[in-house]
């Protein structure tokens, strides 16, 4: 017997979007990649896009084996995008591993992408700090909880976790970040601007990092 198959699968093939993003050029380019980051940042939040500052991390472990995944992007300078996780986590072992990593701004109904790719370093303890305070009260306490990436018995053990750490945080008013939890940030030197145009001709503009500073250049779609 023949399974059913979804009829949005079978349409798969012929799903496209026409782009008619307007033309991207070199000399729409802000000076850094970072205030043109902040640029396109703030234009994604202006235009009411959910979580403007989600991301897809790609990481790869010690064999090579890729993974990915979406984090949420929480600080943008000159120094580079930082977000942050449970060291312990599976991604923190990879960026351990191979120290470099790429993440991937998805700004799908501005037919916009953004690509940062670089080494990382882990975020200093007071600027960890300095985060963790503005966090909801929920979220630490999550953070706590939750041995990430690990294999749990049942959504009841998570519960379970739960559940205790906030008898041990109840007579808490500030709680600490966790020793295990803390911010990474990758340091670019590559960071891809995508704009969608027609016929699949795009704009992708790269500011690239050698040893005699940033330069633009223009890639084939």
């Amino acid at each position: 017997m023949t399974p059913e198959i979804d009829e949005a699968v079978v349409r798969l093939p012929g799903m496209r979007v026409a782009y008619d993003g307007a033309p991207f050029d070199e000399s729409a380019l802000a000076s850094t990649w970072t205030e043109q980051l902040q640029n396109w940042l703030s234009h994604a939040v202006s235009e009411g896009l959910a979580e403007p500052n989600a991301m897809v991390l790609a990481t790869a472990d010690a064999e090579g084996r890729p993974s990915s995944r979406t984090v949420l992007c929480k600080g943008l300078d000159d120094r580079g995008v930082v977000f942050y996780t449970n060291y312990t986590s599976a991604k923190s072992h990879d960026l351990t591993a191979t120290r470099y990593a790429s993440v991937t701004f998805p700004w799908y109904s501005l037919h916009r992408q953004v690509t940062v790719r670089g080494e990382v370093e882990k975020v200093a303890a007071d600027e960890t700090a300095a985060y963790w305070a503005q966090r909801p009260r929920g979220s630490q306490l999550g953070a706590w909880a939750s041995p990430q990436s690990r294999v749990v018995d049942g959504r009841r053990a998570l519960n379970n976790a739960l559940r205790n750490i906030e008898r041990r945080f109840a007579d808490v008013e500030h709680i600490p970040a966790p020793p295990h939890w803390g911010g990474w940030r990758i340091r670019p030197d590559y960071v891809e601007f995508w704009q969608g145009r027609e016929d699949r001709m795009h704009d992708r503009l790269r500011y690239h990092r050698t040893h005699d500073g940033w330069h633009v250049e223009r890639l084939a779609p």
